[in-house]
């Protein structure tokens, strides 16, 4: 028996349906598996009074500190989120506070490895606990964890120390993985394994029945991504503007919602743009099946969730060249990789549009890209790393980051 604890800020709860589902969905994936064991440490970071009353903090500090969560054991222990400080201080507080858990689980549920779902703080905090309870780590790298945090020094130290003192390492893609050998993190440890997508829930649909079941009539595209500005999604409500009769619904939720609001009014597209908040994951397989194209302007990614499931569901997508784009989309049928600018998009989309891929084709370009094969990948990458756990980490950097973390032995 495999028994695996995992480790991820990135997770969901019943105040955030959507937040982290990607992780959710590996998660369960992996613990079908026949021998393996799964529970999950899912922390939550609430600041100090009075910050901590907030509403967003309140509804997360209110979360059942464990539960069964779709059949999986789930705790939610609370970390100190200390306001500006960069969030130089989160894994520290992330491993103080999980580790008198893990003292405690470790009666039960003697895990054997720590599988840790996001770089920062989740990784750097998984190392330190790591050796304090002498089992191997995995950290996996999906996007902003790396391109985010990493650009700000004191957390690209803490990212990187732990990068070389983890028995494993994870991305999301190809090209992801090329950043963190770049930072500085060996590759020999490095493996990809991407995403999955649910073949039984986005598939093709009969597109004008299912605009029709939406209210919607003419071209429609879909763009799926939190409302914060790396996403882009002024780009794509410029390109849209370019088309006419050509409807754009952003589904997601976040704190750029008014500027996105303020935008689309400057620009007198009111009648043809819907920003409509977040979407439970169960209602995206009718709109991205209903939608003529799905468009993400992201100024990053590792790769993206949303890129599978529109093309699952038969629809193209137009995105940039970032993270796994190149993976994804390999041909014509799949979409289009096109330069970050509303003209670009725009031509794009037009042209998609005008001539649609045939869903089946559409659909064909990611029948790889399974949750089966990504749980069977992970289980066999967390075997080996349990199987020969001994002297596979760095044992200077496992040092640094259990200074960094100040996890107490």
């Amino acid at each position: 028996m495999l028994r695996v604890l995992v480790l991820s800020t990135l997770f969901p709860d019943s105040s955030r349906p959507n937040f982290g589902i990607f992780v959710e969905r590996q998660t369960l994936g992996l613990a079908s598996r026949e021998g393996v064991d799964v529970r999950v440490v899912a922390p939550l970071g609430i600041p100090p009074w009075p910050l901590s009353h907030l509403p967003r903090y309140r509804a997360l500090a209110a979360r059942p500190r464990h539960e069964q969560w779709k059949g999986v054991e789930v705790h939610r222990p609370c970390f100190a989120n200390l306001p500006l400080t960069g969030g130089r201080f989160h894994a520290a507080a992330l491993a103080a506070s999980v580790a008198p858990l893990l003292a405690r689980m470790r009666d039960d549920f003697p895990f054997d490895v720590i599988d840790a779902e996001f770089f920062f703080p989740d990784g750097v905090a998984a190392v330190a606990l790591g050796r304090r309870f002498g089992v191997p780590v995995s950290i996996k790298a999906r996007g902003s964890d790396i391109h985010g945090w990493g650009k700000r020094p004191a957390i690209r130290k803490q990212i990187v120390a732990a990068g070389r003192a983890a028995d494993g390492l994870l991305s999301v893609s190809e090209p992801m993985r090329d950043d963190m050998i770049a930072l500085g993190m060996p590759a020999e440890r490095i493996q990809c394994i991407v995403t999955g997508v649910d073949f039984a829930r986005f598939e093709p649909r009969d597109r004008v029945a299912a605009k029709a079941a939406l209210g919607v009539s003419g071209p429609l595209v879909l763009s799926v991504g939190a409302l914060i500005p790396l996403k882009g999604h002024e780009i794509v409500i410029d390109a849209v503007a370019r088309i006419p009769g050509a409807t754009l619904w952003i589904a997601g939720e976040g704190p750029h919602r008014t500027p996105l609001e303020r935008h689309i009014a400057r620009t007198g597209l009111a009648d043809r743009v819907r920003l409509l908040g977040s979407v439970p994951h169960a209602e995206l397989p009718a709109m991205l099946a209903a939608a003529d194209v799905m468009a993400l302007a992201s100024e990053r990614e590792g790769l993206a969730n949303a890129w599978l499931e529109a093309l699952a569901s038969g629809t193209p997508v137009v995105i940039p060249d970032v993270g796994g784009a190149r993976q994804v989309v390999r041909s014509a049928a799949a979409g289009r990789i096109v330069a970050r600018s509303p003209e670009a998009f725009a031509g794009a989309l037009a042209e998609l549009i005008a001539a649609p891929p045939a869903a089946a084709d559409v659909r064909a370009t990611v029948e790889p890209f399974t949750w089966a094969a990504n749980s069977a990948r992970l289980h066999a990458f967390l075997d080996t790393l349990v199987a020969g756990a001994s002297g596979a980490s760095d044992t200077q950097s496992g040092a640094q980051v259990e200074r960094l973390a100040q996890l107490p032995g």
